[in-house]
């Protein structure tokens, strides 16, 4: 399942994700990953929490980065959780493809029993209305 935090730019989405993933590492079983686009947020997770700079990766498309996640997942079958701050800028879409990328991310969550937790920077809530039960944060 792929849960969304949408808000605009500045709105504090990224402060509910560190939240959000640092309560969960205290009853989750398996193991957890962070994605960011730098390490700005390294010393607010939980040390348990496995931080990746997405940035140092040549992950200039979509199918790259959804490759790039699959790798992970192949490499850890303990891994039962994944936060993506800045989800646009990570996977390198704009608004107008997070549908399909959130349909991709929902066969490998339900392939692997990986949960995925996201946050996307809206304007004036522009979330396709298919993926609006999906919002656990709206800011």
């Amino acid at each position: 399942m792929v849960r969304m935090i949408t808000g605009k730019n500045g709105k504090g989405k990224s402060k509910v994700l560190l939240e959000k993933v640092n309560e969960e590492i205290k009853t989750v079983l398996g193991n957890v990953v962070y994605l960011d686009t730098t390490t700005k947020h390294m010393y607010e997770l939980n040390n348990k929490i496995r931080l990746i700079n997405a940035s140092e990766y040549m992950l200039d498309s979509s199918d790259k980065f959804l490759g790039f996640l699959s790798g992970i997942i192949s490499q850890d079958h303990d891994l039962q959780q994944m936060y993506f701050d800045n989800f646009l800028k990570l996977a390198n879409i704009g608004i107008a493809d997070l549908e399909n990328v959130v349909r991709e991310l929902d066969l490998l969550s339900d392939k692997f029993g990986v949960e995925f937790y996201i946050s996307v920077s809206t304007q004036d809530g522009d979330v396709p209305e298919s993926l609006s039960d999906r919002v656990i944060a709206a800011l």
